[in-house]
């Protein structure tokens, strides 16, 4: 954990070791209720934050004032934590006479702190859309009708929002402080202790000896830690600083180095199992069995992927680029670190038999340890625990304070009705057509995503948003789905893509360059919710499996036609009216209608052989 306080840096590692020994006790005994461990949790993530981002952001040590200023803020929220815990939530005095002076100020307080915490953590968007909601909540009665609330004091709003176990302490919380919390811990043991290392060599010896072998080994690896990460920017840092060098030696512009690199570490999102932990939300939102959304995201997932490595194909086609030389061989590789397969097999085992995620996250954590002391080349010491205990806690700071900070945006919505006035809103202004309902929620996805966590967006946008398409025909499920993907779509799409300028950081090369290249490779964020919503690619219960098959060949077809129109190269280099008709076929495919998609996917065929056989006949000639 970075700090500019040395003399406190002790206190840090103390705090942010113990709240992940907190978050695994909880997990594996369940013994604190909802109004006792969210309090708890959240009150530990705003101390641990606002004593370790400093409010000086000047140059040099900070000044002693900054320090006192820290730790007042600091026992301030510690105070309150402790007041909101030891609330009676079952007494019945402040719902008939209202909150204490006491309880209302210890609350505005709470609240002013962890927007305070949140602005260190995350960032003045997030603060932004918090505050908004609830001056809206407060100053609704002055808006215009088709926008206007009641208006309520700030004794009801607070008393709603921190004393009813409902609104900041409310689900997105629950769900950050058990699940999500738990999976970022494990994620952090898994790299503490090597395993980040492996899946990458494992991928440069499983793709490294192909064409374009180290970019499609990066896609391979990202997918994989991604998932677990729960961070686009955090793996696209991490991973990409072995790969993307490798990448660029290999042949590749700097700029499709980090691309490609941003590209998978953001698909590895909505990479089952974890999803860096949206699976998990989106069960608890739409009451689905976990296992369900795994199951139903592998499809899509895959075609994400193969369309990133498809653009990864052409791109070392077209610069005439090779496999590498020597990759490392598969079967000493999967001597050397087989073992951190284990906890990853246990893990979706458990979550595939029901059990509760917060327990399976602490058992996984503990299968890391125990496998990483099995091994005496990468035997696990107390060192390497205490490690992954801080780095767990550290990085799960900024999503706790996030879904804290959307809780109150949740909380907001059902207090004042506003969700179904805007439900109404966008069927009015899209006229009924799903298509249009589609790009509404698509820019509103990108606008909050750029500077919100991905978690947050998908969090306040599915709220608002998914109801509009449940009331146009989708299921709730699938409108889940769409929003989810669309709400990653911000890491990669210029002006703000942050995962993109992140592999630009570490590529070297020019930020809106490598965003350029970067939401090419993720097409795939947009053609598979597209095909989503006006196809069977989401097998829900009823759905034909012919249906669900032809609509991934119809998938597969558009993003390959995409692809070569986007790429301009197929086999070979393509002509204009070759391009031309590749983006015909993907026109045809996207439209709802099985004979004119039939009609795109056979054009799309045609056009390939057709220009496989003249790059063909042109090598004879020559």
């Amino acid at each position: 954990m970075t700090t500019r306080r040395p003399p406190w840096r002790r206190i840090l590692f103390a705090l942010a070791v113990g709240l992940s020994l907190f978050q695994l006790w909880q997990s594996t005994t369940g013994t604190l209720s909802a109004t006792l461990g969210r309090p708890i949790h959240l009150a530990w993530v705003v101390v641990l934050t606002l004593l370790a981002k400093s409010s000086w952001t000047g140059k040099g040590p900070a000044p002693r004032w900054s320090l006192w200023l820290d730790a007042a803020l600091a026992l301030a929220a510690l105070y309150c934590g402790w007041v909101i815990v030891s609330f009676d939530y079952r007494g019945v005095d402040h719902i008939l006479y209202g909150l204490t002076t006491h309880d209302l100020i210890v609350g505005l307080v709470f609240v002013i702190l962890l927007f305070e915490a949140t602005r260190r953590a995350v960032g003045w968007v997030m603060v932004g859309v918090g505050l908004v909601f609830l001056l809206y909540a407060g100053f609704g009665d002055l808006l215009p009708d088709v926008i206007a609330n009641r208006g309520f004091t700030l004794e009801r709003i607070l008393r709603f929002q921190i004393f009813t176990g409902a609104g900041l302490f409310g689900t997105p919380l629950g769900i950050a402080a058990g699940t999500v919390f738990i999976f970022v811990l494990f994620g952090a043991f898994l790299e503490v202790t090597g395993a980040g290392r492996f899946f990458i060599d494992l991928a440069f010896a499983a793709a490294g000896r192909f064409r374009g072998g180290p970019a499609k080994a990066s896609v391979i690896a990202s997918a994989a830690m991604g998932s677990i990460s729960g961070s686009a920017i955090a793996n696209t840092v991490t991973t990409g600083a072995l790969t993307i060098p490798m990448m660029k030696k290999l042949g590749y512009r700097p700029e499709q180095a980090g691309g490609i690199e941003a590209a998978a570490s953001t698909g590895g999102q909505i990479m089952p199992p974890i999803m860096g932990a949206g699976a998990f939300i989106m069960a608890d939102f739409t009451n689905t069995p976990y296992r369900e959304i795994v199951a139903l995201s592998i499809a899509p997932a895959i075609l994400y992927f193969g369309c990133t490595l498809l653009f990864v194909h052409l791109m070392a086609l077209k610069l005439g680029l090779r496999g590498m030389k020597n990759p490392p061989p598969v079967r000493r590789t999967l001597q050397e670190g087989v073992h951190f397969l284990l906890p990853l097999g246990l893990v979706v085992a458990l979550l595939l038999l029901n059990y509760s995620p917060p327990l399976v996250g602490a058992v996984g954590c503990l299968a890391v340890v125990l496998t990483g002391m099995a091994r005496k080349r990468t035997r696990v010491g107390w060192r390497t625990i205490l490690k992954g205990l801080r780095t767990g806690a550290v990085l799960a700071l900024p999503i706790s304070l996030a879904c804290a900070t959307a809780g109150i945006v949740v909380g907001v919505i059902g207090q004042t009705g506003i969700g179904l006035q805007f439900t109404e809103s966008v069927v009015q202004a899209a006229g009924g057509l799903l298509w249009l309902a589609l790009i509404f929620i698509a820019i509103a996805a990108l606008v909050l995503g750029m500077g919100l966590p991905v978690t947050a967006a998908y969090i306040v946008i599915s709220v608002m948003a998914a109801p509009a398409l449940e009331g146009l025909g989708l299921s709730l499920l699938v409108a889940h789905m769409i929003i989810f993907w669309l709400s990653q779509t911000s890491n990669v799409t210029p002006p703000i893509a942050l995962a993109a300028f992140a592999g630009a950081g570490v590529a070297g090369s020019a930020p809106m360059r490598t965003a350029t290249q970067a939401v090419k490779l993720s097409l795939g964020f947009f053609i598979v919710p597209a095909m989503m919503a006006y196809s069977a690619l989401i097998l829900v219960d009823g759905t034909p499996v012919t249906a669900f098959v032809f609509a991934i060949v119809c998938t597969v077809a558009l993003i390959s036609a995409a692809a070569y129109a986007i790429e301009g190269f197929a086999v070979a280099e393509c002509s204009v009216a070759e391009r031309a008709l590749f983006a015909a076929a993907g026109a045809l495919i996207l439209v709802p209608s099985d004979a004119l998609r039939m009609a795109g996917v056979l054009l799309a065929a045609a056009i390939l052989a057709l220009h496989a056989r003249n790059v063909k006949r042109g090598r004879r000639t020559t």
